[in-house]
């Protein structure tokens, strides 16, 4: 096991000094930490996004490695604090608010344990309600990945039906169509994840270079509808042509190459952004 790494990941930005004081405060802990981050830009409050992150990243580091999540827009309020050991035997230290919802449905979670804050909490500062990335999730997570404390000694444990989880969209498979939500953007460059799998999309029988039409929907309104070609990437359309692909996380995607589909249509992420795809026959 890989003790010392820990991967922070917030919605707190680098704008301030927030992030810097949650490094300062694990490597007061424990001034030999490997500190690495995962992101700081989750869009703010969005849980959906944070569980998305840890589900893209965790399975690329070593067994051992502790990850705090803080998009916590719960602070202060009744919501545990809690550490999750994953099925891999990494540590995810987060407020139970939906975080572990893709952590649980496609790596598995062993245990989670309450994070005893009589304990688990830098001294001096039970009065600071809106800070726990900092007085909490980063010093218990350096405890943790430092070996300083054991799983064990994290505070009670819980069951792990129990965890707070988001609604997920299903998907739903027809002769000719496969329909589900955009779940998320591969933000620099505008694609759409949708939460459609490859195994499910391949239910239509795709050949490389076969049209579908794809509608997007938000709520009821109808958003997008169109011809789009599946290709293995990008480069198998012309530049600003629109593409299905399957992307690095064997969900279906859709782009325009060299180009933002986000942008070019206005399209947003989250249960509410329907969309199909039906075979052209």
């Amino acid at each position: 096991m890989s003790h010392n790494l820990l991967v922070l990941q917030s919605d707190f930005g680098l704008v301030d000094g927030a992030v810097s004081a949650m490094i300062g405060v694990a490597l007061q802990e424990e001034p030999t930490l490997v500190i690495h981050h995962l992101t700081h830009d989750i869009t703010p409050y969005n849980i959906f996004e944070g569980s998305y992150r840890l589900f893209q990243t965790v399975e690329y580091w070593p067994e051992g490695t502790t990850f705090v999540s803080v998009v916590d827009p719960g602070v202060g309020s009744s919501r545990k604090s809690v550490v999750a050991l994953t099925q891999k035997n990494q540590y995810i230290v987060t407020p139970d608010n939906g975080t572990l919802s893709y952590i649980k449905k496609h790596v598995g979670i062993k245990a989670v344990r309450e994070i005893s804050e009589v304990k688990n909490r830098r001294d001096n500062t039970e009065l600071s309600y809106t800070f726990h990335g900092r007085d909490v999730y980063a010093f218990t997570g350096a405890k943790l990945a430092s070996g300083h404390i054991s799983f064990e000694d994290v505070g009670p444990e819980l069951s792990v039906d129990a965890i707070v989880e988001l609604p997920v969209v299903e998907t739903v498979l027809e002769d000719n169509l496969v329909r589900g939500a955009v779940d998320i953007l591969d933000v620099r460059f505008g694609s759409l994840w949708t939460s459609i799998t490859r195994e499910e999309f391949y239910s239509l029988e795709p050949q490389f270079g076969d049209r579908y039409e794809v509608t997007i929907f938000n709520n009821d309104m109808l958003v997008y509808q169109n011809q789009v070609t599946y290709g293995k990437s990008f480069a198998d359309v012309r530049i600003g042509q629109p593409l299905i692909y399957i992307n690095s996380l064997y969900r279906v995607g859709l782009a325009i190459n060299q180009g933002s589909f986000a942008k070019a249509y206005n399209v947003g992420v989250g249960p509410q952004w329907h969309l199909e795809i039906k075979k052209i026959n």
